[in-house]
């Protein structure tokens, strides 16, 4: 199995943290940030990883380089200083992504049985997979309605209560939907998941297992804080 890491983004809500290091490389518990992610998807069994960076990318090649000493295997598409968005970072990765692969946030850490997504996503037999929390605005706005075993709705900037669910920081995407993906301009993720919903293309997963994200100061404090009591698996 393949990860891509969405690690390359400015991270303008952290600053100053982020003014010298990518958000990727914050410390908890004496690790980036990343290290931990990387661990969890090798327990997993996930040991091909792709990470797409960008701002500050030096920071994270230097440290983790080709993975070797972390027991897995890492290659980069680095996007410079002209960003690409998040799924223009997919598309320029292109190259290296296998036909199918898991997308984790780069600020995202959810502990979960990935073997088991993946089944999922090859059982249901469409292009991508979401998976999805049962938020309620517990842990930030939700933004994702459901029908059935699809995505129906995707919006992060709609309050709505019958949005219960939350994208949870992973998806599965075949690599035939990169074509959906443009390449002259910066794209997000948001307008390929709103292409994935209109064609009913877009399947959800749904875990009872809590996400955690770093892409808030207390956000940050709080993975620190599951870090120190060791509750990372």
């Amino acid at each position: 199995m393949q990860a891509v890491i969405l690690a390359g983004g400015l991270a303008t809500r952290m600053r100053p943290a982020t003014d010298a290091v990518p958000k990727a490389m914050l410390e908890a518990g004496g690790k980036p940030f990343l290290q931990h992610q990387i661990e969890l998807l090798k327990r997993c069994g996930i040991l091909d990883i792709v990470l797409c960076v960008g701002y500050l990318s030096d920071r994270i090649r230097d440290r983790f380089q080709d993975g070797s000493q972390f027991g897995v295997s890492i290659r980069y598409s680095d996007e410079g200083k002209s960003l690409m968005g998040t799924a223009g970072a997919l598309k320029k990765a292109e190259a290296l992504l296998a036909e199918r692969f898991f997308v984790l946030d780069g600020d995202a850490y959810l502990p979960l049985d990935y073997r088991a997504v993946m089944g999922c996503f090859e059982a249901g037999k469409k292009r991508a997979l979401m998976v999805v929390y049962e938020n309620r605005g517990r842990y930030d706005h939700s933004n994702v309605l459901l029908d059935g075993e699809f995505v129906k709705l995707y919006d992060r900037s709609r309050r709505d209560p019958s949005m219960a669910y939350i994208h949870a920081g992973l998806s599965v995407l075949s690599r035939a939907v990169l074509s959906l993906i443009p390449a002259d301009r910066p794209s997000a993720q948001d307008e390929l998941w709103r292409n994935l919903i209109s064609s009913r293309d877009l399947l959800a997963y749904r875990t009872d297992e809590r996400f955690y994200e770093i892409g808030s100061a207390s956000g940050l404090d709080e993975f620190r804080r599951l870090v120190e009591q060791g509750r990372m698996s």
